[in-house]
């Protein structure tokens, strides 16, 4: 079942093409990434994905309902989520108070003081229960803006699964963090996404062991184009994709369809 498709998009700054008829599937299930090297239109592709961005032409559907252009309230009622790569954090507001926020608005609820919250159970429970599974429950009354930069990567994403959307977006979860702390997000999110029901996620990321760890499928831009859409083995076998996003003659060993503890990836992280 098709749950985000875009067809045939193009958009254009100016005489500049960012995106140049790009068609792209996400289905039930799926674990999608999107790579491509700078200037690809990784980033425009997400914005039209997600309203933020009116495509030139083309349209974007979500569960077969035209979201071109849609506020991100009318995308979080539909069902669709998104982290953005440089971490927002409202820096007048806890670990805890910052999760309310996305509770409430998932609940539709009004805002209102956080005092009063406190005393919210159906809040307090959203929020306990998304605290639990990022790894966020002995932080919930700490200041977001003290907490090291992979938690505030997490509470980031957290704060998109606290929606509880079908589908989230996730633009670089794991950039400006170390290596074990990529491990320790991916992993996290996966199995919150896991418990949570998430239905498909779509991944924009530069790390090809993340890339190649995680897919089901990745789609390859180059220069507004889908140079290649294909499972993880396709892509790698692909010596126009791996020369031309990957900037390498050869795949290195080190790229292959596990994750970065070298556990083997399940072939489908949300089933």
């Amino acid at each position: 079942m098709t749950l985000l498709e875009a067809v045939d998009v193009r958009k254009f700054y100016g005489q500049t093409c960012a995106l140049d008829g790009v068609s792209l599937r996400v289905g039930a299930g799926e674990f999608v990434s999107i790579i491509g090297p700078n200037g690809a239109g990784k980033t425009t592709l997400m914005n039209v994905l997600t309203g933020l961005t009116v495509p030139t032409s083309g349209r974007v559907t979500f569960k077969g309902v035209d979201v071109g252009g849609a506020t991100p309230v009318r995308l979080a009622r539909l069902g669709m989520a998104r982290s953005f790569q440089l971490v927002t954090i409202f820096p007048g507001l806890s670990v805890g108070e910052t999760l309310a926020v996305a509770a409430l608005a998932r609940l539709g609820r009004s805002a209102r003081p956080f005092s009063a919250l406190a005393r919210d159970l159906e809040v307090r429970a959203a929020v306990d229960d998304v605290a639990a599974l990022f790894g966020l429950a002995d932080k919930l009354g700490r200041a977001a803006r003290t907490l090291p930069q992979g938690d505030k990567k997490l509470l980031d994403v957290a704060t998109a699964f606290a929606l509880h959307p079908d589908v989230i977006l996730m633009d670089e979860p794991t950039s400006g963090v170390s290596t074990a702390d990529k491990t320790a997000i991916m992993e996290t999110l996966v199995q919150a996404a896991r418990r949570m029901g998430i239905r498909a996620i779509v991944l924009v990321e530069h790390d090809m062991d993340i890339v190649f760890g995680y897919s089901d499928r990745i789609v390859a831009l180059h220069q507004g184009r889908v140079l290649a859409d294909a499972a993880p083995e396709a892509i790698r076998a692909d010596a126009d994709v791996v020369r031309t996003v990957l900037g390498i003659a050869a795949p290195p060993a080190t790229v292959s369809n596990r994750p970065p503890t070298g556990n083997p990836s399940p072939r489908t992280p949300l089933q």
